[in-house]
């Protein structure tokens, strides 16, 4: 797939991101309803979140791709690869629970390590919506460092700026580099693009179930 047609396929879902992250810093700092928009460390599931858009565009990513000719020839290794990413890096972090069960910043880096791992095991499934996710992935989360950069370092009160409670104690830089830029660039990435595959090949498979005929290949992957 151009690069040009893939930056231009994520322009509008990352602008639409990038408003729910804004929207959700601007909750946090004013205090409004901690059920969405909640304060604690990991943000304590609140409803306004970015999370919740990898299901809304994993679904319009492949509906897009498909129709533009660019769907999987078969729907197995689609869901197979991205299933055995997840499979592997879920065994990754339980190895580094059970092997450094105190220790959560060597059970961060194996976490993204792992995360890095398994994004590249599912390229394999569905290379087009893999390329497109990743970009996705990518302008999705680093507004969310730029907004923990600043939460950090300008100690504000933002799930953003607070660490696990078991999390040592650290310096701001440390902090940013252990909770920010690893997590950001590494397991929510992941997240973003393993999740986003499953997602979508099994959009893909509701939509031949449905009996839409499968597009001629005039893609924009060539």
């Amino acid at each position: 797939m151009a690069n040009l047609r893939v930056w231009r396929l994520v322009l509008w879902p990352a602008v639409i991101t990038l408003a729910v992250t804004l929207l959700r810093l601007t909750g946090e700092l004013r205090q409004w309803s901690p059920r969405l928009f909640s304060r604690e460390p990991g943000g304590g599931a609140s409803l306004v979140g970015i999370v919740w858009l990898i299901l809304v565009f994993g679904i319009y990513f492949a509906l897009r791709l498909a129709h533009a000719g660019a769907e999987p020839a078969r729907l197995g290794p689609a869901a197979g690869w991205p299933a055995l990413g997840f499979v592997v890096n879920t065994a990754t972090f339980a190895a580094a629970l059970a092997l450094f069960p105190r220790n959560p910043v060597v059970q961060l880096a194996l976490f993204a390590l792992g995360s890095w791992v398994a994004i590249f095991l599912a390229r394999r499934g569905w290379p087009e919506l893999w390329k497109v996710l990743l970009a996705y992935g990518v302008l999705a989360r680093v507004p969310v460092l730029v907004v923990m950069f600043l939460s950090i370092f300008g100690g504000w009160d933002t799930h953003y700026a607070k660490p696990r409670p078991d999390f040592p104690p650290m310096g701001p830089w440390g902090l940013f580099f252990w909770t920010a830029l690893l997590p950001q660039m590494g397991i929510w990435i992941y997240l973003t693009v393993v999740f986003g595959m499953l997602i979508g090949a099994g959009t893909a498979a509701l939509r031949r179930l449905l009996g839409r005929p499968r597009t001629a290949a005039t893609s924009p992957a060539a």
